[in-house]
């Protein structure tokens, strides 16, 4: 299923692209921030990546299948995470005030083409507030209020094509999600308690978040989606995309 066209330029949310949000949990914003300002995020990521040793020049060095760098508040960023486009429609999708915008961005897993499994591109949807032990992943908890999370958002700073390991987003499964997500009240559930539930989405169309360097994808908290290895091929480069938290107090 190909993904929707997005924005076209435009400065809102059209009546059509919200009804496509509400049905499928996912809007794509295309040139949400320049292709210009991408290059230099990425140009600064790899700064940091060639602090451990793995070098844009020399895919010798790119012995992992994936990085994950932190935060990011350098001038570039700052320009990604304010994007108007993105703000504008945030707005529209979880409701003014009731989301936290964004002057910096974190959540980088930097992809590089391996026949190594990554080991963590199972299907799921994000957790948004911190269970009985905190620095636990699998503990984090996830409640039908989303308590926590307004949005899912996709930052893509490299072109991202079909096999450039773009993200999987199951179609719909929001919906499914949030009746599953109803018996467990307030309190929630934890992430490794919801394992059959994400499971249980197995059935519905699955698309993949492709783009250009600029793009930005927002998508409802309760979207199952997953990540996938990038595979080697010829010419193949890293694959560069944020996962910053849209923070919320209830939505």
């Amino acid at each position: 299923m190909p993904a929707p066209d997005g924005w076209q330029g435009r400065g809102v949310l059209t009546d059509e692209q919200v009804e496509d949000f509400v049905r499928d949990g996912y809007v794509a914003i295309r040139g949400a921030f320049s292709s210009a300002t991408a290059a230099a995020c990425r140009d600064v990521l790899w700064a940091e990546l060639a602090t451990m040793g793995i070098d844009r020049d020399a895919p010798s060095t790119w012995d992992r299948p994936v990085v994950r760098l932190g935060e990011h508040g350098e001038e570039p960023f700052r320009e990604a995470a304010t994007s108007p486009l993105v703000s504008e429609a945030a707005d529209r999708l979880a409701g003014r005030g009731r989301w936290a915008p964004r002057v910096s961005l974190d959540t980088f897993p930097v992809r590089f083409p391996s026949e190594d499994g990554p080991g963590d591109d199972g299907w799921h949807i994000d957790a948004s507030f911190p269970g009985d032990i905190p620095d636990a992943f699998m503990h984090w908890r996830v409640n039908l209020r989303s308590k926590g999370r307004a949005l899912l958002m996709l930052f893509l700073f490299s072109d991202i094509g079909d096999g450039d390991a773009p993200t999987r987003l199951r179609v719909g499964s929001h919906r499914r999600m949030a009746a599953l997500l109803r018996p467990y009240g307030d309190d929630g559930a934890a992430m490794g308690a919801l394992i059959p539930e994400f499971e249980s989405t197995a059935g519905l169309p699955e698309t993949a978040a492709t783009g250009s360097a600029g793009d930005v994808y927002l998508c409802h908290p309760f979207l199952v989606h997953a990540a996938q290895p990038l595979l080697p091929g010829p010419g193949r480069g890293a694959r560069f995309l944020a996962q910053p938290v849209s923070t919320a107090g209830e939505i």
